[in-house]
């Protein structure tokens, strides 16, 4: 059986015995939406007895259309998370695009996320690294899971082995994607902690035509699925509303609809255990 290591963050660890979900909004919108989704969540985890990460993006910069909604960008939406970082005492996981980002960005999140399209990029992968703080890579649509291990190897050799894979589908035809659940079992053996993101898994890439689709229904099966195959974490991102989100809406959870779903990923876990 493969070793895994446990990545040490705040007052859990990640890959230990105990659930861990990465949630929030796929972007940041406006504080006041940011702070509504984060209070819940972290109430919800807290009853629940799962670890909690607030993810939301300052920049979303993998549009379909240049017209898209991207994000208040860095310096504001480092500077939103920050709010909520402290004020409600939760660790924070954001993605970066350019290497120039890393460094201002580790000053906020305990998570460094690599997007899944930039997760071959070295010179992002490495200013990532050299922060110290955790980087999650997100398996690209177009990489076998086994392809994951140098990636996993540019951050370690640059001196910094808090790394987290995450799986998010694969390209499947035209606008679509495909969970393969032996990918949990194949990234778990490169030896670090495997998250599956059961929402972007769902997400029709450019299925719009001038932005992505998606299909929320199937988040809790591939959510439960992915845990029933031992994930060690899991992520969603979850709306208050997501038909009127305006970033990737139509893959997102319902913020009503997180507590039962996560309760029984929770129960799952414990099962697998």
């Amino acid at each position: 059986m493969t070793k895994i290591k446990k990545i040490k963050l705040c007052n859990f660890e990640i890959g230990a015995d105990k659930l861990t979900i990465l949630a929030g909004p796929c972007v940041i919108e406006d504080k006041d939406l940011v702070f509504e989704t984060a209070k819940a969540l972290k109430q919800i985890t807290n009853e629940l007895g799962i670890n909690f990460v607030f993810k939301s993006s300052f920049d979303k910069a993998n549009r379909s259309s240049i017209k898209s909604f991207r994000g208040p960008g860095l310096e504001a939406g480092l500077e939103i998370l920050n709010e909520v970082k402290t004020k409600l005492n939760v660790p924070i996981v954001t993605d970066i695009h350019l290497p120039e980002q890393a460094a201002e960005t580790a000053k906020v999140a305990d998570i460094i996320q690599i997007p899944a399209f930039l997760c071959r990029q070295t010179d992002l992968l490495v200013a990532a690294a050299k922060t110290g703080k955790i980087v999650n890579i997100k398996k690209g649509q177009f990489l076998a899971p086994e392809q994951m291990a140098p990636l996993a190897q540019k951050v370690s050799d640059s001196g910094n082995d808090n790394i987290l894979l995450t799986d998010r589908g694969t390209t499947f035809g035209y606008n679509n994607l495909v969970t393969d659940m032996r990918s949990i079992s194949i990234m778990q053996k490169i030896g670090y902690p495997v998250v599956f993101d059961a929402t972007h898994s769902v997400q029709l890439p450019g299925g719009l035509g001038d932005c992505s689709g998606g299909d929320r229904k199937f988040v809790p099966i591939l959510a439960k699925a992915a845990t029933a195959a031992g994930a060690n974490a899991l992520f969603f991102e979850v709306h208050p509303d997501p038909d009127k989100a305006l970033c990737d809406g139509p893959n997102m959870i319902k913020l009503s609809d997180a507590k039962n779903l996560f309760n029984i990923c929770k129960q799952i876990f414990e099962i697998v255990k």
